[in-house]
């Protein structure tokens, strides 16, 4: 007589997850990119777009990464995988010791091999995750994803020391060292989630009985539907504001307010932090009023922000919209898996979500391009690109409205009736 899933010897999922997240912390440390920013430009002698083009480089190769990642992870199983995502990221950032004067070598090691491997590592823990956590699908897309927003944290202290002391080619050293260390030895902990495995005692609720598929979508099957396109459009577009900000925290706030490097690293950790906490507030909160209305607030949120940003000259005030934009730019990440795997099952939903990663990608390029495409080098101008992300805030805000309602007029996505309720 076979056993059912939940019957199956397994892990604690806990276990898993703690291990995820410390994962995370070291993939998300790429975040804290804005602390090299201006040491690049100088030790590399080259303009502030072609130094930010690294960090584009970087979610470029992040996102056409994870939907192979997906897929592998399928094939292979995360530990395998996520224990190449460690290895490359950690060798790449270590290998941009060895680039300047030439930037093509960084874009090379720091931005291609370093971005491969965050995107293997970055999906692999949610794919992982997705499927032992199916009763709280929100809440753990957004713990792991916090993990991943809070290595900025760390990085904008430790790094912004580091480059003062022992200057920025040392620091891709020993940070790369470090990443590498960590990563692998905490891959060896991951499992794959038995076949349909559900927690004992668990059923799902009205809403969660509301918002999900009764089927589960192949990737081809996904890319068919007009709303894998409007889920990859919002992602797009709420990665291109924040990431904006993120690509210039700390030349931003050295020259709004004008305060030192060291200072102005403050900013950077303190996206982080809020960066991190959106991603698990955000997904924790979607699993109560839905994705669709998450992504609305989201949207709505940093019109008001962007909007008013650009009249802030205190520094400390100045720290309230970044952590606000923080919060909004994690909520997507820690929104967006839970969505996928609502409207496309959970099944597939590492291969589906990782294709839609490449959404990061695009909004990786976008938004660093953006901010970086006015005034000088020497004398940026932050203020017209910030009213025209607000703009394109406000209109997104349509999106999530046009997804729920495209998905609904399938038919396959389950409606609350009184036996679903009883």
């Amino acid at each position: 007589m076979s056993r059912s899933p939940r019957q199956l010897f397994h892990p604690n999922r806990w276990v898993l997850a703690t291990t995820t997240v410390l994962m995370q912390l070291a993939l998300g440390s790429v975040y804290g990119w804005s602390v090299f920013l201006n040491p690049v430009i100088a030790l590399y002698h080259v303009t502030r777009p072609q130094a930010n083009l690294t960090f584009s480089i970087v979610l470029l190769a992040l996102g056409s990464t994870a939907g192979f990642g997906g897929y592998l992870n399928n094939r292979f199983g995360p530990r395998v995988i996520a224990t190449a995502g460690g290895i490359l990221y950690g060798l790449g950032v270590m290998l941009a010791t060895f680039a300047a004067p030439h930037l093509f070598l960084l874009y090379l090691t720091f931005g291609i091999i370093g971005g491969i491997g965050v995107g293997l590592g970055y999906i692999v823990a949610l794919a992982m995750l997705i499927k032992w956590f199916p009763d709280r699908r929100g809440f753990i897309s957004g713990l792991a994803a916090a993990g991943f927003g809070g290595g900025a944290v760390i990085t904008g202290l430790v790094a912004a020391a580091l480059i003062k002391s022992i200057g920025v080619s040392s620091t891709f050293l020993y940070l790369g060292i470090v990443y590498l260390v960590v990563i692998v030895i905490v891959a060896q902990f991951f499992r794959t989630a038995p076949e349909g495995y559900v927690p004992a005692g668990w059923t799902p609720s009205a809403r969660q009985q509301t918002d999900r598929s009764v089927r589960e979508y192949t990737l081809p099957e996904a890319l068919r539907l007009p709303r894998w396109y409007i889920l990859w459009l919002m992602l797009a577009l709420n990665v291109t504001a924040g990431v904006a900000v993120i690509s210039v925290a700390s030349p931003l706030a050295q020259k709004f307010p004008g305060v030192a490097p060291l200072r102005a690293a403050l900013i950077v950790s303190v996206i982080g932090i809020f960066n991190a906490l959106g991603r698990f507030l955000w997904g924790w909160l979607s699993d109560g009023i839905g994705r669709p209305f998450t992504f609305l607030s989201l949207f709505v949120i940093q019109a008001i922000v962007f909007a008013l940003m650009p009249s802030v000259s205190n520094f400390t005030l100045l720290l309230i919209p970044a952590a606000i934009i923080g919060m909004c730019c994690g909520g997507g990440f820690g929104t967006m898996p839970a969505f996928a795997a609502d409207f496309f099952g959970s099944k597939n939903a590492g291969t589906i979500y990782g294709v839609m990663l490449t959404a990061w990608s695009a909004g990786g390029i976008f938004g660093p391009m953006l901010i970086t495409s006015f005034g000088t080098t020497t004398n940026p101008d932050y203020v017209t690109p910030l009213y025209i992300i607000a703009v394109i805030m406000l209109v997104s805000a349509v999106l999530p409205l046009i997804a729920r309602t495209l998905a609904r007029r399938r038919g396959d996505i389950v409606e609350v009736t009184a036996a679903t309720k009883r």
